[in-house]
């Protein structure tokens, strides 16, 4: 699957590394919802609004028996550091490693910027339900009320 995410689709199922030095997969959440939301960077404006705003509605997920999993390709201690600053509690995890999730998702690509060419994430989201399929997808996705949004949408599914 190295073209977008659809809806319907099984989550590969991936490893990836935790701040602690342990890995998740995705399957670790089967029978529960999971969000995994992919951000570029940890501790850049966006991404520190981003994780702030998951970590706020943190309570609000978990009553609609839904996870949290923040991932970017920054290594875990730099994840352990981000979540300490900003006492995150959304969970995060690195997805470092060359064919790792977000590559075989097709967010980890090839982005421009002011003429220079280079790889990046697309800040993505995604809503799995319970069986581990991809029930919703939030592409390219703008910071302000996303949480919110997603929120919802767990509630719903």
């Amino acid at each position: 699957m190295t073209t977008r995410p659809t809806p319907g689709e099984v989550l590969p199922d991936i490893a990836l590394e935790t701040p602690d030095g342990g890995t998740v997969r995705p399957s670790d959440f089967k029978g529960r919802k999971l969000v995994l939301f992919f951000y570029p960077k940890d501790d850049t404006p966006g991404c520190t609004t981003e994780n702030l705003d998951f970590s706020r509605l943190a309570p609000e997920f978990d009553k609609a028996g839904t996870a949290l999993l923040g991932v970017s390709k920054d290594p875990p201690k730099k994840h352990a550091k981000f979540a300490e600053k900003h006492a995150l509690v959304a969970p995060l995890a690195s997805d470092a490693l060359e064919n790792g999730l977000s590559d075989a998702l097709g967010i980890w690509t090839e982005k421009q910027n002011y003429g220079r060419t280079y790889m990046g994430m697309v800040r993505t989201t995604l809503l799995i339900d319970a069986e581990g399929k991809i029930a919703q997808v939030w592409d390219k996705v703008k910071v302000k009320g996303h949480a919110e949004a997603v929120l919802v949408a767990a509630q719903a599914l």
